[in-house]
């Protein structure tokens, strides 16, 4: 994944120590070098003097120069008692995410004097925020080094990238959802008017001739064939049922590619079964280990959530769509979180080799070898977020809570 592009403004306000100021500036950017997810763009000294924001003509500079790089999100620093009018300027003129901090006061001076002020300036700088209604992440009052306000610039960035994906997002929905499954329906006009997305349709006609035109030899289909037999156990699955299953992946991987899609939603049941001939749950899992969210029963939002899941990780990991909820028939706050096999294989549990076998719902309902393609195996323990987007009269909202895999 891309690195997150970040504009720092260094804010300060004539006559404080202009050599603390200096100073900070420095251990700023040096804190943040470490941090390889994101990539800092900050006025320098032929910008602005001493590469600090301290009046209006300096913000004027540092908002064409943020433009000219393509700044994704904000990184406002109170150096000293920085002046709150040009840096909320920038800020409110850049209208992208911003998180504000402010550095921790040094040592008095050797007459007694004051090096900093910054906790003033921060307060003066939130302040003029709220006035203009921006919102803001606000990460504390921080030496650059600490763990902390590295910690909440990582977790900025993941937020940056979770909205630059969202917001105008394309998302695929092959096929219409399951007529029964009233929760996976979606109003697209909030959507568009809200968030600028856009949902692109195909048929499971128009998907299943694609796939069924690639060729068995297709070297992209022959990829996809090796990998899938590496990474599973595939004893119980025909060579036939591996090949549709390689060949479906290459025709939405082509879709994907031409729209421009972040996710799709996939009618996965009961016409896939019945006219294509596998079950399609391993093919969604390994798109979204491809940074293709892939959501079962045309479900969109859950795409979207998954899209926001996915970005907000900064790629590091990829999510898993679930929507068996079982709960545990004694404890309490226990259930099984799973789907019918399209868990991403990446999340499996160093004991758990994933086993490629029949749907074991429509396995029974349709035949065993029309029902293959379900990736079977235990998740990684650990701690995970869990997420849902959902709109409701035009409104959205998510929820957002921790749980923890355990083994079984």
């Amino acid at each position: 994944m891309e690195k997150i592009t970040l504009g720092f403004i260094p804010a300060h306000r004539v006559p404080f120590n202009e050599d603390w100021a200096i100073e900070m500036r420095k251990r700023t950017l040096e804190a943040l070098g470490g941090i390889e997810e994101i990539e800092i763009v900050v006025p320098d000294a032929e910008l602005t003097q001493n590469g600090l924001v301290r009046d209006d003509a300096d913000a004027e500079k540092v908002i064409r120069l943020f433009e000219e790089k393509g700044v994704e999100g904000l990184l406002l620093g109170a150096m000293t008692f920085g002046d709150e009018i040009s840096a909320v300027s920038i800020v409110e003129n850049m209208d992208v995410p911003a998180l504000l901090f402010g550095t921790k006061e040094g040592a008095f001076t050797a007459d007694g004097g004051r090096r900093s002020d910054a906790f003033c300036g921060t307060l003066s700088i939130s302040s003029g925020l709220y006035r203009r209604k921006i919102p803001f992440v606000f990460s504390g009052i921080r030496f650059p080094e600490e763990e902390e306000f590295l910690r909440d610039v990582r977790r900025f960035a993941g937020t940056v990238s979770a909205i630059q994906a969202f917001m105008g997002a394309k998302i695929g929905l092959v096929g219409p959802r399951p007529e029964r499954f009233e929760t996976c329906a979606f109003n697209e006009y909030p959507m568009i008017e809200q968030f600028g997305q856009r949902v692109v349709q195909t048929s499971l006609v128009d998907l299943f001739g694609a796939a069924r035109a690639l060729k068995d030899d297709d070297p992209a289909v022959l990829q996809i064939v090796e990998e899938i037999r590496a990474r599973a156990d595939c004893s119980e699955a025909s060579d036939e049922a591996i090949r549709k299953m390689a060949k479906l992946e290459q025709a939405l991987l082509e879709f994907a590619e031409e729209k421009a899609l972040s996710g799709m939603g996939i009618q996965c049941w009961t016409a896939m079964q019945n006219d294509y001939g596998i079950s399609p749950c391993t093919t969604m899992g390994r798109l979204t280990e491809q940074g293709i969210m892939a959501a079962c029963e045309v479900d969109i939002h859950g795409a979207l959530t998954m899209l926001a899941q996915y970005r907000a990780t900064l790629g590091r990991t990829v999510p898993h769509f679930i929507d068996w909820t079982i709960r545990h028939q004694e404890k309490e706050n226990t259930f099984l979180a799973w789907h019918c096999g399209n868990g991403p294989q990446c999340l499996a549990s160093k004991n758990s080799k994933p086993h490629l076998r029949a749907h074991s719902v429509l396995g029974e309902m349709l035949g065993q070898e029309c029902s293959m393609g379900c990736a079977e195996f235990q998740l990684k323990a650990g701690t995970v977020t869990l997420n849902r987007l959902v709109e409701y009269d035009g409104g959205f909202k998510m929820l957002i809570t921790k749980g923890e895999i355990v083994p079984s």
